[in-house]
């Protein structure tokens, strides 16, 4: 738990690299904000990360779009 009382935003967290580091943060007990562009993978990824019992939030959205 030493991410307890931290906060971290991931982008491409809805699969891969991006939802395998939100993931492993949630288990440290850091919040989660995880950015993607797709809502259903996001939505999976977050649904996954809360049935662990971490604390997780989808934001859907670019971040190369201004």
């Amino acid at each position: 738990m030493r991410m307890r009382g931290r906060a971290a935003m991931v982008t491409g967290g809805s699969r891969g690299l991006g939802a395998a580091l939100g993931r492993a943060l949630a288990a440290e007990g850091a919040r989660v904000a995880l950015v993607a562009r797709s809502g259903i993978d996001l939505e999976r990824t977050v649904r996954e990360i809360r049935t662990r019992g971490g604390e997780a939030h989808a934001l859907i959205g670019d971040v190369g779009d201004k």
